[in-house]
């Protein structure tokens, strides 16, 4: 079966079936949000009692139309193509739903540092394709969110710093030519955790020095996790229909379990570096973020398929580079649905036609005691609503895991000055790791949440990555990375390994900085390999993610299961913007 057969047989496969019925009526336009504050509680109430028809968590404006049929809460982009294709919804009036909806509910969570001023623009040229039948593919007229480390030619990116707050950079990262092409419209751009979480020993997460700081939109005085804080939180307050975030480890994976949506760590080099703010080529990785895995397995096969030019890092194998069209919408619709990259494999089938059952499925439960007695009695609950699906869940712990912690930021240290010279050396203001490391000294900006930028520099002394030692560690890494999962997976005959994938979300306080000691996300980063986290239930009202994680280049597996996961879970809710629910107690 060709490829692109392939892609649209997942995208039926993954459809959830009649479009969900609800009122979203979002409020005035204006220009670019995001200057940082803290969340007042009279601001939350507000948002929490607007909360109309729908999921719950909403708000809702009776002074503007409503876009009748759907619910932007829970309605997924195949749905949405299909309101476009029979003429009752336009990229147009959806692009300026989720507008309305960051005006009204972003100066609340300090998600979204600025929407893009030709969102509109894009949107009336996907409205012409789809009148004309000449749509592009599952992402023409769909409003993505940018992860403010991608590169975009038209917004400043920024990293969260304002050493890079001036000239945007000359080009568009590929992954953003590739949405572009798809017929995406770029609603704007997402706060983080500046630099990804790579400057200070103690960070608070979602903090950064051009936004602020990002609030978790289940209870506001609680941290989003990071670094890609504020793809995750807008996806969760339902500020766009999809996001990219970035990860090196967990980058991606714990904001998404923290915010209660889905977050798709791909495999190593699926989807290019090129023109991402990087800490090492070795790990990097751009991904798709959603509140349903249909949603990010479509964004991933657009994302897919380039040939990675990040420093340092490895080509794609030949073959995988496919232009953005070809194929069909669901019913026989013209427009093509991308590259079939990590999608395009035979086993898929099966997985996605299976969708409702679990049956046959072996999953490995990691549970990481460590994150807490409640975590560990959401474990619980999901292992016995998977073994009631028909799954077979065993026990397992991954070796190795020690090992790897003692390695991991020794290596990244060396590969983070090498990437960081080579990206600066591209834009206009600091030019290296040592002048960045002075204008963080300089500029008390930088020094409100917190001071530090340790791990800056303790990369400038690090050895280069021509030194034997670096070499060697970083050989070791990839070799006990790999076998953790390899052997796991293999000793088990397990089809994923599963683990919690986030404690319940921390308070954020900038003087005692993050409480993040999570380590599910290590072995499949280091490894390469693929990840995908998913809503499992709740602590306190916070959300908790069950973390999937599959073999060497296994996506199309993994985004199957997780679908069969998610369905069989349930535990997607919307965020209540509760004010507190008390001190940290679950840890």
């Amino acid at each position: 079966m060709g490829k692109t057969s392939v892609v649209a047989t997942l995208a039926a496969a993954l459809a959830t079936g009649s479009l969900l019925t609800g009122l979203t009526s979002p409020t005035a336009l204006t220009g670019p949000t995001g200057s940082a504050g803290s969340a007042g509680a009279p601001h939350a109430r507000a948002v929490a009692a607007a909360a109309g028809s729908g999921s719950g968590g909403s708000p809702q404006s009776a002074d503007a139309p409503p876009v009748p049929g759907v619910d932007l809460d829970t309605v997924t982009i195949l749905e949405l193509q299909d309101r476009m294709a029979d003429g009752s919804l336009t990229p147009s009036a959806l692009t300026t739903a989720y507008l309305r909806r960051i005006k009204a509910i972003n100066p609340t969570i300090h998600a979204v540092l600025r929407t893009d001023p030709t969102a509109l623009r894009q949107a009336a040229a996907s409205d012409a394709r789809h009148r004309h039948g000449d749509t592009r593919g599952p992402l023409d007229g769909i409003p993505v969110l940018l992860k403010d480390n991608v590169n975009t030619r038209d917004m400043p990116t920024t990293a969260g710093s304002s050493a890079l707050a001036g000239t945007p950079p000359d080009t568009d990262a590929p992954l953003v030519t590739r949405l572009r092409d798809a017929g995406a419209v770029i609603l704007g751009k997402t706060n983080l955790s500046e630099w990804a979480n790579f400057r200070a020993a103690k960070p608070t997460s979602g903090w950064s020095a051009v936004g602020g700081q990002t609030h978790n939109p289940f209870v506001l005085d609680r941290n989003p996790c990071g670094s890609s804080s504020g793809s995750a939180a807008a996806l969760a307050a339902s500020l766009s229909q999809v996001a990219i975030g970035t990860e090196t480890d967990g980058s991606i994976v714990c904001p998404a379990g923290m915010n209660g949506v889905v977050g798709h760590k791909p495999s190593h080099g699926l989807v290019s570096q090129a023109g991402v703010v990087p800490i090492s080529a070795e790990q990097d990785t751009a991904g798709p973020m959603a509140r349903n895995v249909t949603d990010a397995a479509l964004t991933l096969s657009v994302l897919s398929g380039g040939e990675a030019s990040h420093p340092g890092g490895t080509a794609l194998p030949r073959g995988t580079s496919h232009p953005a069209g070809g194929g069909s919408l669901p019913g026989g619709r013209s427009g093509g649905f991308g590259p079939a990259g990590p999608l395009g494999s035979p086993d898929l089938l099966g997985e996605l036609t299976h969708r409702g059952s679990l049956r046959g499925k072996r999953i490995g439960l990691w549970r990481l005691p460590s994150l807490g007695l409640e975590v560990d009695a959401v474990m619980t609950r999901t292992a016995e609503k998977l073994r009631t699906a028909g799954a077979e869940v065993v026990e397992v712990t991954p070796p190795y895991q020690q090992r790897l912690a003692e390695l991991e930021f020794p290596a990244l240290y060396s590969e983070f000055h090498r990437d960081i010279d080579a990206y600066l050396a591209t834009r206009h203001g600091p030019r290296n790791l040592a002048a960045l490391i002075d204008f963080h000294r300089t500029h008390p900006a930088e020094r409100t949440c917190f001071a530090g930028q340790e791990l800056f520099e303790r990369a400038l002394v690090a050895p280069p990555t021509t030194d034997p030692a670096y070499r060697a560690k970083r050989a070791e890494l990839k070799d006990l990375s790999r076998r953790s999962m390899d052997e796991t997976l293999s000793a088990h005959h397990l089809d994923a390994i599963a683990a919690p994938t986030n404690p319940p979300a921390w308070t954020t306080d900038c003087a005692r900085g993050d409480n993040d000691v999570i380590p599910s996300s290590t072995p499949a980063a280091v490894a390469g390999y693929p990840s995908l986290s998913v809503p499992a239930g709740f602590v306190n009202k916070l959300p908790v993610g069950l973390l999937l994680m599959a073999g060497d280049h296994q996506d199309a597996a993994l985004l199957s299961l997780g679908a069969m996961v998610q369905h069989r879970l349930d535990a997607w809710r919307a965020p209540g913007y509760l004010p507190s629910v008390g001190p940290d107690t679950s840890r």
